[in-house]
């Protein structure tokens, strides 16, 4: 029963932080048409909030329930690395949004046009690709991606003794 009400909180969570990562383009879009003064303040002042009191702690959820549902289930296997490398993309482009609310909302700052759809279409890439391997989980041979010796016990280590010195016996 627990693993039902973790993937009920995870689908809660993951719903609400990447509808309203796919808002923050929208409202960034409407800087400019603000102009100054209280039509920008409360733009900067909802756009803020939905960033730091609803996103955010969504993401947070979102990441800490998936987290739990890797422990309970023991999921593992390369399409759940996959899934895990997209997750990364998103949370960077989660951060990237933070970084953009700092200075969209700077005296002469703007979010031009092309950019509200460029940032729509790369947050709606990433999250269909993430539905995507979680629906579909792709069979994906990591021997056919990776080189040889990152598949054996000691692989890196060895790559790596060409360019970092190790101890001398």
């Amino acid at each position: 029963m627990t693993v039902v009400w973790l993937k009920l909180l995870h689908v809660s969570a993951l719903a609400i932080w990447t509808a309203g990562l796919l808002l923050m383009p929208l409202l960034f879009g409407q800087r400019r048409d603000a102009g100054s003064g209280g039509p920008l303040h409360r733009l900067h002042a909802f756009t803020r909030f939905s960033y730091i009191t609803i996103i955010s702690p969504a993401a947070f959820l979102a990441i800490a329930s998936g987290t739990a549902l890797i422990v309970t289930r023991g999921i593992a296997g390369p399409w759940f690395a996959l899934k895990l490398l997209l997750v990364g993309v998103l949370v960077g482009l989660h951060v990237w949004i933070g970084l953009l609310l700092l200075s969209v909302f700077d005296e002469g700052g703007y979010f031009a046009r092309w950019r509200v759809g460029a940032s729509m279409v790369a947050l709606s890439a990433t999250m269909l690709g993430i539905f995507w391997v979680v629906l579909a989980k792709p069979v994906i041979d990591p021997a056919a991606l990776l080189p040889g010796f990152m598949l054996r016990p000691g692989g890196l280590r060895d790559a790596a003794a060409t360019f970092i010195p190790g101890p001398t016996p």
